[in-house]
């Protein structure tokens, strides 16, 4: 990264919508790793998984911290998460989501947090629609990431207001 990109300081959340009880610690050894510090999330049943937990962290570090989560994380396939990094000085921020069957999504986003699909998404859309309507409004649910936010949004909504959210800031 360059001194402009590491000194640039960003914020956002981690969602951990649900994770094996056994596996949390290594989430928090993870984010540890990349935070810079000793994490301990406040972790919560998950109600729609049992023998599951659950997390919200914000967290303020430098821009390139939710990428980096993201990276750390999505090798465990029985994780469903989200992070986001709000737009920085230096450039728009994204989304990240994480499901088992799904994989990992992003999704780079605006100031105000909108999703953002750059003309290549949409020139591709286009071109893979090949002129069927249907065709094309498949691709651009692809390309905002629908099928993701389909599979969390149970999650998101288990329960409203009993996750509890533990501020993270990374050293650096």
């Amino acid at each position: 990264m360059s001194s402009e990109t590491t000194s640039a300081t960003a914020t956002g959340v981690l969602f951990v919508h649900s994770c094996p009880k056994a596996l949390a610690p290594h989430v928090e050894w993870a984010l540890a790793r990349e935070i810079g510090r000793t994490v301990k999330l406040e972790w919560t049943p998950q109600p729609l998984m049992p023998g599951f937990v659950r997390a919200t962290a914000n967290w303020r570090g430098p821009a390139g911290t939710a990428p980096a989560v993201a990276s750390s994380l999505f090798g465990w396939q029985q994780l469903r998460f989200e992070i986001t990094e709000n737009a920085s000085r230096i450039g728009d921020g994204g989304r990240w989501m994480h499901t088992p069957s799904l994989g990992i999504f992003h999704m780079q986003t605006d100031r105000a947090g909108n999703g953002v699909l750059t003309e290549h998404a949409i020139h591709a859309a286009i071109i893979g629609a090949a002129g069927d309507p249907d065709v094309l409004a498949r691709e651009l649910r692809l390309a905002l990431g629908q099928s993701w936010d389909e599979e969390l949004e149970p999650f998101r909504g288990a329960e409203p207001g009993d996750a509890i959210v533990v501020p993270l800031h990374r050293v650096g």
